[in-house]
């Protein structure tokens, strides 16, 4: 479990430095953008590394009901993660579309992954991501949603959904873990 908490670790480290310490990370310019990418793939390859190997306790498995559910928030968090890049109509009222993306994301695999490991993983990334919308938040309260959106925009997001779930899912069934049940 120690890759897993140490990738977790730095990928939270990474993004929190120019919140936590911003005359730092400006310290750093440019150069700073390539020390957070560097540490969050690190960081990332740690976690994926860590995941496969830690060992825990294990609380409850998948059901039918749980996977649906799983599914359900995987479409909402791709949605809002595809929103974000294209300014999709859902942008306008979520302030935090990808950071939200990834909260819904860590629920969803704490839904159906009911073992410690998991625990560790999705629990730190959900948490990870809501302080870092509650930091965003406070140095910066003030937000105006964008314009309105054309509906080309809204189309794109939804098409963009439909194939990174169908491209996580295929990801997910040739490790070994069937998205569908």
């Amino acid at each position: 479990m120690i890759f897993l908490l140490l990738g977790l670790a730095l990928w939270v480290g990474v993004h929190f430095w120019k919140r936590l310490a911003p005359t730092h990370r400006a310290k750093f310019g440019d150069r700073g953008k390539m020390v957070v990418a560097i540490g969050a793939v690190v960081g990332l390859v740690l976690m994926v590394i860590g995941y496969r190997m830690a060992q825990g306790t294990y609380y409850w498995g998948r059901t039918p009901a749980l996977v649906g559910i799983n599914n359900l928030l995987m479409l909402l968090a791709f949605y809002l993660f595809a929103a974000s890049g294209s300014k999709a109509r859902i942008t306008q009222y979520i302030r935090h579309p990808q950071l939200t993306a990834v909260m819904i994301w860590a629920l969803a695999h704490l839904i159906v992954n009911g073992d410690t490991p998991s625990f560790v993983l999705f629990g730190g990334l959900l948490v990870w991501a809501s302080s870092e919308v509650q930091l965003i938040n406070r140095a910066q309260p003030d937000w105006t949603p964008g314009p309105a959106v054309p509906v080309k925009k809204e189309i794109t997001a939804l098409i963009a959904t439909l194939v990174v779930f169908a491209v996580v899912a295929g990801v997910h069934v040739a490790l070994g873990y069937n998205p569908f049940g």
